[in-house]
C-alpha cells in the first residue's frame, strides 16, 4: 500500500553535507512512523533516525547532532546529513510504518564519504 523511492545520495568529502529525499506514495495517511536506515559494507542494518506522526524524533547516537529527519505534509521524508564522516558511508533506506506495524522500505541510495 505504501511505496518509497530514495534519492540524493552521492560522493561527498568528509565534513560535507547531503540531503536525502524519499518520495512516499500510496496509503500515506495510514503511516504512523517514518524513518531512515543504513547498511554499511559488511555490517548489519542500523536505524539512523525516526519521526512519528506526532513529531517525535529519535536518532542513533552515531548521528545525533549531525543528521536531521523531517517530512512534508504529503509524508515525503528527508534526511539532512551534515559533518559527514567516512563511517557514514552506506546504502541509506527510507522506511514507513503503518499503525498496524507493517513496515515498507525503499530500494536505497548510496552515500559515500571519502576524500
Amino acid at each position: 500500500q505504501v511505496q518509497l523511492v530514495e534519492s540524493g545520495g552521492g560522493l561527498v568529502q568528509p565534513g560535507g553535507s547531503l540531503r536525502l529525499s524519499c518520495v512516499t506514495s500510496g496509503s500515506i495517511f495510514s503511516i504512523n512512523t517514518l524513518g531512515w536506515y543504513r547498511r554499511a559494507p559488511g555490517k548489519q542494518r542500523e536505524l539512523v533516525a525516526t519521526l512519528t506522526r506526532s513529531g517525535s524524533t529519535n536518532y542513533a547516537d552515531s548521528v545525533k547532532g549531525r543528521f536531521t529527519i523531517s517530512r512534508s505534509s504529503s509524508m515525503n521524508t528527508y534526511l539532512q546529513m551534515n559533518s559527514l564522516k567516512p563511517e557514514d558511508t552506506a546504502v541509506y533506506y527510507c522506511s514507513a510504518a503503518e499503525n498496524t506495524g507493517t513496515l515498507y522500505w525503499g530500494r536505497g541510495t548510496q552515500v559515500t564519504v571519502s576524500s
